[in-house]
């Protein structure tokens, strides 16, 4: 009897010891303190997501608020508000138990999962600076809206935005129901990704309406006299961009304001939207990068730079700036060019000490760019990341190398032999020509531009760029990180895929969806020029006008190919 005592003694020993260590990680125990279930109608409905046509304060919402159907039309607004049966951080805390609380919340958040009419058309890791970190910890009900009519700053309108260009544009079908259905889960990324259980998940039938176009102007537009082009003859798919138009015009596309194509240097399309003319002087944004590019080779063949392998010590006294270090000695110009340099820079991180949000409030963007640490972890002219900061370094080096300065030599070098008469720099805060972006022409003369590259750097018989230049910015410099293509001296390239036909193209991208494309070997420049910026939408929508409309319509659509004035 002694002895059996004794073993369940040492039995509830061990499973309270078990016990106690399962509470530590989490497994069996919140984390931190949540609200709990905050009403009735909490209560009601734990794990359910609910919609609502407008946002509707937590107090006053009721059960007869929750929609059921909803009509998608321009002007509207739709939000959800879900409820939860704990706080974001305590579902966090299982998928790894290990760590704080402020440790799980930098590492999750919450995976939504998208589904219209029963098939999985999106799936986002939230990322995890979305969300106050104390609404995580304590929230266990949250309102967010998904469309908004006055564009509310907020994650649910971003995350809505990406759901509906990656997929839910197309799967919501003008002129039927269609169920959509969403999932969230909580996710870790440490560094594997670990997502758990479904916490909410809700419904709703939504109709798609858009607004009635008129006919006439879905037509191809006429292109007007004294373009400076010819007009090709091009028997390209009118159909095609009709359909176009319809798309642009309706706000399927939205914020288009112009396309130009041009096929063997002629005129094919010349399209404006939105109020804009062919005089229209549009921000494109990071397009403007590539114009540093243009203008450094001119400077290399000139003689005023020797090459892009010049190292930014033959430009600089490094040690005049913070974190000085003999590899920052050594970034060449060529691994600026190609955003490979080292620096402790990405825009794609906005935690990045080198993200350009960080370096336009300050005085002097070159010192801010270049007391800049480098980053142990990127290896020089291999590790692609994009730094606009670098591009701002670049613009000072040609600054300082060429007489008279970047701007006058760009006018007199470039932009007067193309013929641009008529456009607008933005400035450092040293009034130097910003290389940034945002370097203003109007659409024929971004198609200029394009043509210089296409023309292998000619221009009317006249080698305004070595096609050494033009051949090394367009390679393959350097891979892209997500596999997604490569990249060159400011020039980005990828491949679009049209039935079973593969199309290369080089490309200068900036916010808002603005592109100068290069189809090389099809003789094709197209300019797409936007004002979605800062949207989730405006770079896939592109994409979608390049491989559904234009490709189809100029490359496959076509039957004959003339000259004409």
């Amino acid at each position: 009897m002694k002895k059996t005592s004794n073993l369940l003694i040492i039995q509830l020993i061990f499973f309270s010891c078990l016990f106690m260590q399962v509470t530590a990680y989490g497994q069996t125990s919140d984390l931190v303190k949540s609200e709990g279930i905050t009403s009735p109608l909490h209560q009601a409905n734990v794990g359910r997501i609910t919609f609502m046509s407008k946002g509707i304060p937590v107090e006053e919402y009721k059960e007869t608020d929750f929609l059921k159907t909803f009509e998608i039309k321009e002007g509207i607004d739709l939000s959800i508000q879900t409820y939860l049966g704990n706080s974001l951080t305590n579902y966090l805390h299982p998928l790894a138990p290990k760590l704080t609380a402020d440790e799980v919340n930098s590492l999750g958040n919450y995976q939504f999962s998208f589904y219209v009419d029963n098939s999985l058309i999106y799936k986002e890791n939230l990322h995890p600076g979305a969300g106050l970190p104390e609404n995580k910890k304590t929230k266990t009900v949250f309102q967010i809206p998904l469309i908004s009519s006055t564009n509310a700053d907020s994650w649910g309108r971003y995350l809505w935005g990406r759901f509906m260009a990656y997929g839910g544009e197309d799967a919501l079908a003008v002129g039927k129901p269609h169920l959509l259905k969403i999932e969230i889960r909580p996710y870790v990324k440490n560094p594997d990704l670990v997502t758990g259980n479904i916490i909410a998940h809700g419904e709703i039938t939504l109709t798609v309406t858009k607004p009635q176009v008129d006919p006439a102007k879905l037509q191809p537009q006429a292109i007007q006299p004294g373009s400076g082009f010819s007009i090709s003859n091009l028997k390209y798919d009118k159909e095609k961009i009709k359909e176009l138009n319809q798309k642009i015009e309706e706000k399927t596309f939205k914020q288009i304001t112009s396309i130009v194509v041009l096929k063997d240097g002629q005129l094919v399309l010349e399209e404006y939207f939105n109020g804009a003319t062919r005089t229209t002087l549009h921000d494109p944004r990071s397009v403007g990068k590539t114009f540093a590019s243009a203008a450094m080779g001119i400077a290399i063949k000139d003689g005023y730079i020797k090459n892009e392998n010049q190292t930014l010590g033959q430009f600089y006294n490094l040690k005049e700036f913070s974190n000085y270090s003999a590899r920052k000695d050594s970034v060449t110009l060529r691994s600026l060019l190609m955003m490979s340099s080292g620096f402790d820079g990405s825009d794609n991180n906005s935690e990045s000490p080198g993200n350009e949000e960080n370096m336009y409030p300050t005085n002097n963007w070159v010192k801010f760019a270049l007391d800049l640490p480098m980053d142990k972890a990127k290896v020089m002219e291999k590790n692609w990341d994009y730094f606009t900061a670098g591009v701002v370094v670049l613009g000072d080096v040609i600054h300082k190398s060429v007489p008279g300065g970047l701007e006058k030599y760009a006018d007199e070098k470039l932009f007067k032999p193309l013929g641009i008469k008529n456009y607008k720099w933005q400035y450092t805060p040293q009034h130097v020509a910003n290389t940034a972006g945002g370097i203003q022409l109007a659409s024929l003369d971004f198609a200029r531009f394009g043509q210089l590259y296409l023309n292998d750097g000619k221009w009317n018989n006249k080698q305004i760029l070595p096609q050494k230049w033009v051949n090394s910015s367009l390679a393959k410099q350097v891979a892209l990180p997500d596999g997604s293509g490569s990249y060159g001296y400011l020039f980005w390239n990828k491949t679009y895929k049209v039935g079973n036909a593969s199309y290369e193209t080089y490309y200068c991208s900036g916010n808002g969806g603005n592109k100068i494309f290069i189809f090389k070997e099809l003789g094709l420049v197209v300019v797409v020029t936007a004002t979605a910026y800062n949207t989730p939408y405006a770079h896939p929508q592109v994409d979608k006008i390049i491989q559904r409309y234009i490709l189809p319509a100029v490359v496959t659509g076509n039957t004959t190919v003339s000259s004409g004035k």
